[in-house]
């Protein structure tokens, strides 16, 4: 894969980051923190016990924003940017994400998002590259199916490429008192996704997780 165009539109996302603080203050901000009790992405184990952050900009179908989470060897930090089209039952969706590490935990990965709609189906595809620390850039294709009804969702995902690996994550989503989100989830990852090597038993990470999350989101624009 041609790494040009993942990098060309990380360097936007990133640009576009530095020049949100001179956007009119009418604009729909919005912020969110929450935890998990594990935290587990696109089926790989990150950390056990993680918090987390966020901070959101939105005008029409255009989103900005930047989250950041726990993971143990310092922080994770996310950029993002894109443009979602809705019309009907419908929508499509295209923009890109940085992930940044302040430790060693990993490197940075960069990914064009992809991602389509029609009721409660959809389908999300990000095409990215892999710094690798000193190693060779590794290229990667995610894609997921979700299927939402009445809170109760189901996600099939897959990578392919220098990456592989299937995952399926399945759960319930609700609000309580005062807006909190609550999420109950189940998570098996292949051996691809899962081996994660404990440092006390030298064996496997399990293979399946139960996910405990709670979370809110503050409206900063009113």
């Amino acid at each position: 894969m041609n790494s040009f165009p993942v990098t060309k539109l990380v360097r936007s996302l990133l640009l576009t980051l530095s020049l949100a603080v001179a956007m009119p203050a009418m604009a729909d901000w919005s912020a969110n923190a929450g935890w998990v009790s594990e935290y587990i992405f696109r089926g790989v184990p990150q950390k056990n016990s993680s918090a987390s952050a966020g901070l959101d900009y939105e005008e029409g179908g255009f989103y900005l924003g930047t989250w950041g989470a726990d993971v143990g060897d310092g922080l994770e930090i996310d950029g993002y940017l894109g443009y979602n089209f809705e019309f009907e039952e419908f929508s499509l969706g295209v923009g890109a994400t940085g992930y940044f590490y302040t430790g060693e935990f990993d490197d940075t990965y960069k990914e064009i998002n992809l991602s389509f709609g029609f009721s409660n189906f959809a389908l999300d595809v990000a095409v990215g590259e892999y710094d690798n620390f000193a190693g060779p850039t590794l290229d990667y294709t995610h894609a997921a199916a979700t299927v939402e009804v009445e809170g109760f969702y189901g996600t099939v995902g897959n990578f392919s490429q220098d990456f592989e690996g299937t995952y399926v994550d399945v759960g319930y989503g609700f609000s309580v008192a005062d807006e909190v989100d609550v999420t109950i989830s189940w998570v098996y990852a292949d051996k691809d996704l899962a081996l994660n090597p404990d440092p006390d038993t030298l064996l496997p990470q399990d293979d399946h997780t139960l996910v405990f999350g709670i979370s809110k989101s503050f409206n900063l624009s009113e």
